[in-house]
């Protein structure tokens, strides 16, 4: 949802439906005048503008996505911080020093991302030998989530690693942690979660919320240009694929003329201004990541490509939050009344 996808409009207009809405800090002074200059100060200043701004749309929970590989991570964790951000949920690389940005706040709470039952299980032993904290929750990211994965191009499609098969390890992972230690740690699922079945399936099966990105794309709200939305509502399964990104990391996206451009070998020439991503190969990659997100964030999609996850072909319309709560409650319940009438049936 970053760079500039979920903001402060996206995540108030979420949490006052309900949810918890969530602002993305990737490239999130991109529209500071100085964002090339002054790179680490335009997304400080731009990151307290959003928060105080969705703060004044809604008295709901709001949180803010951090990726470990900004080079300036510290500097977000530290705002979001000050300005009493409810959540920080933390990824794309372990969060392992996040408690001690809190420096003795009690109100935001830290739920690291994670791609494994191992990397839950590392997290809670650091943190509690070195901080004395366990965290208020984990999000388990699966294969099918949009943008940078966690996972190998050949872990995507392997059932071994689907987001079903992963819950209930990091489930029993956190659960020797919080039975011992008396601290309960909700587990979300995250990652290819489209519909309100969806949702019921992963809470049957013991999470205690979901994380949804891609269906939030295609709303009103979302801040990302309409040309941005468009490329969903377009978008055909044979379109969604994987890519390598200048991160060093494999990506989920909707094909485009860019896309195609950069796998038939053609390099877009740029000089990096921003040192954003610490695994970034600056040097050798064939195009800008932050400028090509940037770009298509902005409807500017000749020079870059929007970020999606798997499900992205099944959007047909733009519609808004308080419409997309409405049909997910809808879809719900109607596997709560189809389990009823399937009881009933067979009591009879």
């Amino acid at each position: 949802m970053g760079v500039g996808i979920s903001l402060s409009r996206l995540a108030s207009a979420v949490a006052c439906a309900g949810g918890i809405g969530v602002i993305a800090s990737s490239g999130i002074g991109m529209k500071e005048p100085d964002f090339r200059s002054n790179y680490v100060e335009a997304n400080i200043r731009a990151l307290r503008r959003e928060i105080r701004t969705a703060k004044s749309l809604t008295s709901g929970l709001l949180g803010l996505n951090v990726m470990m590989a900004n080079t300036n991570h510290g500097d977000f964790f530290r705002t979001a911080i000050e300005e009493e951000i409810d959540f920080i949920f933390s990824g794309a690389g372990l969060p392992m020093t996040l408690p001690s940005y809190l420096n003795g706040s009690s109100h935001t709470k830290l739920a690291p991302i994670v791609s494994s039952a191992r990397a839950a299980s590392l997290i809670c032993k650091r943190w509690l030998n070195k901080y004395d904290y366990l965290p208020d929750a984990v999000v388990v990211e699966g294969p099918k989530a949009g943008g940078h994965l966690g996972f190998s191009v050949e872990q995507i499609d392997d059932p071994n690693y689907t987001l079903e098969k992963l819950i209930p390890e990091v489930l029993t992972a956190v659960d020797e942690y919080s039975s011992r230690y008396g601290k309960a740690i909700p587990v979300i699922a995250a990652g290819g979660i489209y519909t309100g079945a969806d949702i019921r399936a992963f809470l049957d099966m013991g999470a205690s919320g979901v994380q949804m990105g891609t269906r939030f794309v295609a709303t009103h709200e979302c801040d990302a240009d309409e040309r941005f939305k468009q490329m969903y509502v377009d978008a055909k399964p044979e379109d969604i694929v994987i890519i390598k990104s200048p991160v060093g990391m494999p990506g989920r996206a909707i094909r485009n003329t860019f896309i195609d451009e950069v796998l038939s070998g053609e390099k877009k020439p740029y000089r990096c201004p921003y040192h954003c991503i610490s695994t970034c190969d600056a040097t050798n990659s064939p195009y800008c990541i932050a400028r090509a997100l940037i770009s298509a964030q902005k409807g500017q999609l000749e020079n870059g490509f929007a970020f999606c996850g798997a499900n992205a072909h099944r959007i047909t319309e733009i519609i808004s939050v308080k419409e997309l709560f409405g049909h997910l409650d809808a879809e719900y319940d109607s596997v709560l009344q189809d389990a009823e009438e399937e009881s009933i049936a067979k009591s009879a």
